[in-house]
């Protein structure tokens, strides 16, 4: 049995800026993990989370600057799922992160994000060879690099992370992916409505993972998680966050009844603002 080191490998994985080798290369951790193939090599040298592989292509801008996404013209379908297919690739690198990055957790943090890494790669995938069924490609349309960003900020707290990247960032498709959903459906898009249903079941488990570790971290540093939860979403989201929110779904993952409390009031907040008429 050859034996590779998991965060060695997740750092070659993360390392990759090619779509295609970070797809081939999470096909080969995952598969060597299963077969209890991995080691758990603390002593690998961290990635610089700057270095983080990507494409040249999509070109990062502005999310102002991203392509509309309206669901009524062909054009319009494939901004949106090009979008779709910019956050499952950085969710692929979230994943990876989240292994690479954090040591000394239990090994079923690992097994989490592993499959939550496989889970994204197979979004991703099918979302690519949805829009290469349409005449286009992941990398012709400009994107935006806000979930990277949440990840450069919690580089050095993997409680952080797991706040403010699964329960934050990554649920917000459980509030938004239904709608989206039922805007393709309307528009007759069958197959992108099927591809969005299935990545909306999976990402509830996600998101839940990060509920899990968050809570464990939580009472491993005696902290009340619903107080900590708050005080981090109104440190990086002073201005709120936007809703409404998906009750149903984030209850799924994880949430309690204290925090929608607090993330209704946040949306509340944000929705209550003066329009910026500059």
């Amino acid at each position: 049995m050859v034996q590779q080191g998991l965060f060695a490998m997740a750092g070659r994985v993360l390392a990759a800026s090619d779509v295609d080798e970070k797809l081939q290369l999470t096909r080969i951790a995952v598969a060597a993990l299963r077969r209890q193939e991995m080691t758990m090599d603390g002593d690998a040298a961290v990635l610089d989370v700057e270095c983080v592989g990507r494409p040249e292509r999509p070109v990062l801008v502005p999310p102002a600057r991203v392509p509309r996404r309206g669901m009524g013209s062909r054009r319009g379908r494939l901004a949106a799922m090009h979008a779709v297919a910019h956050i499952e690739f950085n969710a692929i690198n979230l994943a990876w992160d989240a292994v690479h990055r954090f040591r000394l957790m239990p090994e079923q943090y690992y097994d989490d994000w592993v499959r939550v890494a496989d889970d994204e790669a197979r979004h991703f995938t099918m979302v690519r060879d949805y829009l290469r069924r349409h005449g286009c490609d992941y990398g012709e349309m400009a994107a935006h690099h806000g979930l990277w960003e949440m990840a450069e900020r919690t580089a050095d707290d993997v409680l952080e992370r797991m706040a403010l990247v699964p329960r934050t960032l990554e649920a917000r498709g459980l509030d938004v992916t239904p709608m989206m959903i039922g805007k393709l459906e309307q528009a007759g898009d069958a197959d992108a409505a099927a591809i969005l249903q299935v990545i909306y079941r999976e990402e509830i488990a996600h998101v839940q993972f990060g509920t899990r570790w968050f809570r464990h971290l939580s009472a491993e540093r005696g902290l009340n998680p619903e107080a900590t939860f708050r005080d981090l979403v109104c440190k990086h989201f002073p201005d709120g966050l936007d809703g409404p929110f998906n009750d149903a779904a984030r209850a799924d993952a994880g949430f309690s009844a204290q925090e929608m409390a607090m993330l209704t009031a946040s949306g509340d907040q944000k929705a209550g603002e003066a329009p910026n008429l500059a």
